[in-house]
């Protein structure tokens, strides 16, 4: 825990990557990190490869206190990161050894120190409530002081540029106070989050040419632009990057860590992470979305689940040629996938890519892609929608080979008519009611119909909504004649409420996530009626279930897709 230079990264201490999730990133609304989650996310940080891991504010925040205790009493083995405590510096007129921020900074145990100070002259004067002389012996005192007890010091230089706008000599005396006191590098905060690249880079040029000092930058996304500033400072010279995980922060959040890193890598060759490591971007930020209990952005740069999704037809038709054509890197360099949307705005290569990528080879059967592409655009300009559920999907395309090969009917295409394509049963009826017992107790029963193994089966069952009902009495009339349905668990229901054109009559679409041991599907049902739209969503997500089951017994291969 001694170490206070990076390890094991290509940079080494010639760039810093660090992250301070941990303390900036946790004042983000909605964000709240037991000491167990922070020790968690410390440790994926550290696998991934970044220099610093700004753990916290000690003294200022118990339980940032008791994570440094923990951490530096062995919790926390940091294989390639320095940690860093955060903290202000002595408070205007008391001595640096008997201030209690700064005594507990020492008591963290952490190899490095941030110091938070002002460099703005108005936030001196009206903020600390001191002048810049005193300001300037508080940097220089405590930075002195830190070194003194063998700790590496980092500056950052609060509200930097609004304060060098206002009063440039007041901010260099700043910076320049830190340095000569045995600061490492001061870093430069854009702490309103106000700034443009363009300005952004000019200042942080002159800066360097003004003071010769090693800079970082500390980006906020206020305008938009955290993440596009901070790689201009990077251009402009700065060698130290302060970032957050996907961008967790105050307001509108901070420069997002994994933007930044693999623009930093695949952009400007700057390679900042451990060999082999930059594969890991994806699968970490999502982690670490989890562990603060926010659903992953599907359309953030570089990691997320949308951001190598194509859906225009014409972007389809390019990739098919060669996938370069609209992919900016190769999605895999990243740890990310490509994805072929198929919605209305779909055409052939669309469909021919994404029956690919579902194990489907349409490449021999124009005919199925032609009705494939016609199915698609009717179903969708009636409500329906595919892009979220590849299961619905693949079973159009299944009905579209079998139509195109002359083995199933005309009939047996209209999703919106008949049981799903592939179901193991034929529906005969089914009924829903809901009934309003005099405890006030709400039950819905469910019965249905179905001829399964040519069989006639009748079932009955309770449920706590008309879809629970519907989804036990199916259940209960098909396990006993095909167990392996028993398998299949409905983890996730979506309800969307739609009108048509003409905006009076409502339309409902239901999207159902299904698993097994194996996989997870999506299926999608549409109608003017939630119980009849959840009942197709329902058929297809067994219907899926039963296909890909039949397919691994034929080939005598274990059901993993």
């Amino acid at each position: 825990m001694t170490r206070t230079s990076p390890a094991g990264t290509p940079q080494a201490d010639t760039f810093h990557v660090y992250d301070t999730t941990l303390r900036d990133g946790a004042q983000r609304e909605g964000i709240s990190y037991s000491v167990a989650d922070k020790l968690a996310v410390a440790r994926i940080l550290d696998s991934l490869g970044v220099g610093f891991i700004e753990g916290g504010w000690p003294g200022a925040l118990p339980k940032d206190t008791e994570f440094f205790r923990r951490a530096t009493a062995g919790e926390l083995d940091l294989r390639h990161a320095v940690l860093t405590a955060f903290g202000s510096t002595r408070r205007p007129g008391v001595p640096v050894q008997q201030d209690d921020q700064v005594a507990a900074l020492l008591e963290s145990g952490a190899p490095a120190v941030t110091l938070v100070a002002k460099s703005d002259s108005r936030h001196i004067e009206r903020a600390l409530r001191t002048d810049v002389a005193e300001n300037g012996a508080m940097i220089a005192d405590t930075v002195r002081y830190l070194t003194e007890h063998d700790r590496r010091v980092f500056l950052d230089a609060e509200h930097f540029f609004d304060g060098y706008a206002h009063d440039p000599d007041t901010a260099l005396r700043m910076l320049d106070a830190a340095v000569h006191a045995g600061a490492d590098l001061v870093c430069l905060c854009d702490t309103n989050g106000g700034q443009l690249p363009t300005a952004l880079a000019e200042t942080v040029e002159e800066i360097g040419r003004r003071t010769g000092f090693r800079l970082g930058i500390h980006c906020q996304d206020d305008t938009g632009c955290a993440v596009a500033n901070t790689l201009a400072a990077v251009q402009a010279g700065v060698t130290h990057v302060q970032c957050t995980a996907n961008g967790y922060g105050e307001r509108a959040g901070n420069a997002d860590l994994f933007p930044v890193i693999g623009n930093l890598e695949t952009k400007l060759g700057l390679p900042v992470l451990p060999e082999g490591n930059l594969s890991e971007l994806s699968r970490v930020s999502h982690a670490l979305a989890e562990i603060a209990n926010i659903a992953p952005d599907t359309h953030q740069a570089y990691v997320g689940g949308s951001t190598f999704a194509h859906k225009a037809g014409l972007h389809a038709s390019a990739i098919k040629v060669d996938p370069e054509l609209y992919n900016h890197i190769d999605p895999e360099r990243v740890g990310n996938g490509m994805r072929v949307l198929v919605t209305e705005m779909s055409g052939r290569a669309s469909l021919e890519l994404k029956a690919a990528e579902l194990g489907l080879d349409l490449s021999a059967a124009p005919d199925a892609i032609t009705g494939a592409v016609r199915r698609v655009k009717e179903l969708e300009a009636r409500g329906w929608s595919f892009e979220g559920a590849d299961a619905s999907l693949e079973l159009l395309l299944r009905r579209e080979m079998e139509l195109a090969d002359g083995t199933a009917a005309e009939a047996d295409v209209d999703a919106s008519e008949d049981v799903s394509f592939g179901a193991p049963f034929e529906l005969e009826s089914y009924r829903v009611s809901l009934d309003h017992r005099p405890d006030g107790q709400v039950v819905s029963e469910a019965t249905v119909k179905l001829h399964v193994l040519r069989e006639r089966v009748i079932a009955t069952a309770e449920g706590n909504g008309p879809v629970n009902a519907l989804d036990a009495a199916l259940r209960k009339a098909l396990v006993p004649r095909l167990p392996w349905l028993d398998e299949v668990e409905l983890v996730d229901y979506k309800v969307r409420i739609l009108t048509d054109a003409s905006g009076t009559d409502a339309v409902t679409r239901v999207l159902v996530e299904s698993r097994d041991e194996h996989r997870e599907w999506s299926t999608v049902g549409v109608h003017g009626n939630i119980v009849e739209a959840s009942w197709y969503a329902l058929c297809d997500a067994f219907a899926h279930k039963a296909i890909h089951r039949r397919e691994a017994a034929e080939v005598g291969t274990p059901n993993t897709r």
